[in-house]
């Protein structure tokens, strides 16, 4: 891709620097950029300080096997011990750990007593249950504490966990399951979900027919419905879980020990198994908790409202605000249940002092209106915070006056599945920020923006996003495929890693992420392979070729849009052919979850192909963004994209 494509970014003069009040109280100062560039590694080596380790590590870093590195070398440490029974030791037992609510309405304060107790019980469980250090559980819950505690217990254990996202659909989860020969399955009964229960077991049971590693599934009853039930291999969270005993001692891990292994989408369509390890992920989430959102432990209540089943929930829903002795918000519903205020009446009534969201969701909030949060008492928010996507300017200047009442800071975050941590963000009370940008990167990373010849861009000039050192947090393979992950993020720029991403310099310096380069969409921040859609189209008996392309979407960022061919006998009129659409919409979200469901489905006679037989999918993004058609001459038939283009235009978005 040229970095001609670059060049879509409006010149933004708006600049908005922190109060002298905000500055005065923040964790870090402008020193810590200095700090780092003097001696990264001892920057980094002050960062682990924060950490208990039970052994002390040796050297900072080997990166002698590049790209596959190694941090706090010789170290030992356990994750939940740094989590949680290191502040009940210090005499925080009391203090809250996590505020749930439900969507119903239901509610449940955890102390870190309280959490020592759960996170000892279902270790205790974990190894009844015969699993060891080394073993790996996935988890398919909903967000509620059993989630947390599962992860929790599993990090006490050395039992890496495969956490997978509860909209997933059954297909997608045994492939997850198989690949990381989980042993052991803990989900739930169902999740409440806009007032509806939507059931969970059944995708389990549904994955679990076909994932001969899987021993036990271990289920929560969070909705009481019925459940199909297999004798020997099911059992119930309650019945295993509670009667254990609430001591358990915590083993300390080499600091390189698998933590977890995340799936992301792919380009190849096949999801990839992100590994993290234990020290160095621990010490950046911690680090860039505590750096990027000003954490105040004894006074700030703070609220990530990612889903645990994404990257986000992992290290700032659980690992890096826990290791900080957060006292946090975990709401399991949607938005708009019961109503459209929810979120604002969460932190009204839980004094929130720090939120954490997606512009997806930002935009959401605009488009219903400035009277739902104008109605709430939101004066208790002192910083906010961005993540998943760009943001746009309009949507970061809502966000700040409308939420934030133009006193919050605005700390907008570039990081992702593999880096684990933040890389790119303000630091506030030190940053002056600019509406839509995430400025910089963070003291102890290097990222730079180059073009096609991995050379450093100028002001004003866009490219490619790269990282040019390694990062403790950064992922250590791809589960059982080191050679994916070399090809995949190393080869494209040599011994650089390659995010993925364009990004724009302005002509101060500031970094403006631009999305994904590749064929991987951002879909309300959740990264979907465009080859994993047209997979699932193709497996619809009615379908002959899809093409799948991602297309900006004010709401979502992205919107998936989908160009197929169906078979002869699919169809024969109009009606029956808006039958089929609403068909395969349904069919995809069957096979890879609600989230991956197209924006629109076009019926198309063919598809554009160069005379070799490569679909060109620039002509097809061009068409979903309803720009002009770029040079249509390497097609074997030119004539082909007018009929698309305007069969688009007479098939609007479905929803």
């Amino acid at each position: 891709m040229s970095t001609d494509a670059f060049s879509t970014l409006s010149h933004e003069d708006r600049e908005f620097a922190p109060s002298a009040e905000f500055a005065a109280q923040a964790n870090v100062t402008a020193g810590a950029y200095d700090a780092a560039a003097q001696d990264r590694l001892a920057f980094w080596a002050e960062q682990a300080a924060r950490l208990s380790w039970q052994t002390p590590f040796t050297e900072v870093l080997d990166w002698s096997d590049a790209p596959f590195a190694k941090w706090f070398i010789g170290g030992k440490l356990n994750v939940a011990y740094n989590c949680v029974d290191r502040h009940v030791e210090s005499g925080f037992g009391d203090q809250v750990a996590i505020r749930f609510e439900g969507e119903l309405g239901d509610r449940r304060d955890i102390t870190y007593a309280q959490l020592q107790d759960e996170v000892s019980q279902a270790a205790n469980a974990l190894t009844e249950l015969g699993i060891v250090a080394g073993d790996r559980v996935a988890i398919y819950l909903p967000l509620i504490p059993e989630a947390v505690v599962a992860m929790l217990a599993c990090a006490r254990v050395g039992a890496p966990h495969s956490v997978v996202f509860a909209g997933f659909a059954a297909a997608a989860l045994e492939s997850r399951i198989n690949d990381a020969e989980a042993k052991l399955v803990i989900t739930a009964d169902g999740q409440h979900r806009r007032g509806a229960i939507l059931p969970l077991k059944p995708a389990v049971d549904g994955a679990v027919v076909n994932t001969p590693t899987v021993a036990n599934v271990l289920v929560v009853k969070r909705t009481g419905i019925d459940v199909e039930w297999v004798e020997g291999r099911d059992l119930w969270w309650h019945d295993v879980v509670d009667r254990q005993s609430t001591t358990h001692a915590p083993e300390a891990f080499d600091s390189e020990h698998p933590l977890f292994i995340l799936y992301t989408s792919g380009t190849t369509g096949t999801p990839k198994g992100i590994l993290h390890t234990t020290g160095g992920y621990l010490t950046q989430v911690a680090y860039t908790h505590h750096a990027v959102f000003d954490l105040k432990p004894d006074t700030d209540v703070y609220w990530c409202t990612a889903d645990i089943g994404w990257i986000t929930g992992h290290s700032y829903v659980v690992y890096g605000p826990l290791a900080n002795r957060v006292t946090q918000v975990i709401y399991e519903g949607t938005p708009d249940t019961p109503t459209q205020d929810r979120w604002w009446d969460i932190v009204e009534r839980h004094r929130v002092t720090i939120l954490y969201t997606a512009p997806t969701a930002i935009r959401t909030f605009m488009k219903w209106g400035d009277h739902l949060p104008q109605g709430k008492d939101l004066s208790s928010l002192r910083l906010l915070g961005s993540v998943g996507e760009p943001i746009n300017p309009e949507a970061w200047m809502w966000y700040r006056e409308v939420i934030g009442g133009n006193r919050c800071p605005i700390v907008d975050t570039w990081w992702q599945t593999e880096t684990g941590a933040i890389m790119i963000a303000p630091l506030p009370g030190v940053t002056a920020c600019k509406p839509g940008s995430a400025m910089r990167a963070l003291p102890g990373i290097s990222a730079d923006v180059v073009d096609d010849h991995a050379v450093p861009v100028n002001h004003g000039t866009g490219g490619y996003l790269i990282l040019t050192e390694p990062w403790p947090a950064m992922l250590r393979g791809i589960w059982r495929d080191p050679q994916r992950y070399v090809d995949g993020y190393w080869k494209h720029f040599e011994d650089v890693y390659f995010a993925g991403d364009g990004a724009k310099l302005d002509d101060d310096g500031a970094i403006w992420l631009l999305g994904r380069v590749d064929d991987v969409m951002n879909v309300s921040g959740h990264r979907i392979s465009t080859t994993e859609v047209e997979s699932a189209l193709v497996s619809h008996p009615k379908v002959a070729e899809a093409a799948v392309v991602g297309a900006t979407d004010a709401t979502t960022g992205q919107g998936i849009v989908a160009f197929v061919i169906l078979r002869m006998d699919a169809v024969d009129d109009h009606e029956g052919r808006s039958s089929v659409v609403r068909e395969l919409r349904d069919h995809v979200a069957h096979e890879i979850g609600p989230i991956a469901k197209p924006r629109q489905i076009l019926v198309v006679a063919e598809l554009p192909k160069t005379r070799s037989g490569k679909i060109m999918r620039r002509l097809l993004r061009d068409v979903a963004e309803q720009r002009d058609v770029g040079d249509a001459t390497t097609l074997a038939d030119p004539a082909v994209m007018s009929l698309i283009a305007a069969g688009l235009a007479a098939n609007p978005s479905e929803d």
